[in-house]
């Protein structure tokens, strides 16, 4: 199995823009199988993000693009009470025993 690596976006949208958000990052999540989108279910609005990638350098490369400004996803910022600012990108890779991890 090959170990993937992840660029995780987190943020929380305001309850007013909740149904221009949801239709924007459906129509973008139509362009990419790289891409899964949760909502908290105990905090209504506060959304992630999981990019996959099959190595670091993808995966930085994508965290990269997302916050980029002439990224299409970095719209969402304006979603966002506080703008691009409380948004929060990370880069994950695999835990655990093996060569690729830690």
């Amino acid at each position: 199995m090959t170990n993937m690596y992840i660029c995780f976006a987190e943020y929380k949208i305001a309850a007013a823009d909740r149904t221009a958000y949801l239709n924007y990052t459906g129509t973008l999540m139509k362009e990419s199988d790289k891409i899964q989108l949760y909502e908290g279910t105990d905090q209504l609005n506060l959304f992630v993000e999981i990019w996959t990638a099959a190595t670091e350098e993808e995966a930085e490369a994508i965290k990269k693009e997302r916050c980029d400004e002439r990224s299409p996803w970095y719209r969402i910022a304006e979603w966002i009470p506080g703008g691009a600012d409380k948004m929060h990108v990370w880069t994950f890779k695999p835990a655990g025993a093996g060569p690729n991890a830690g």
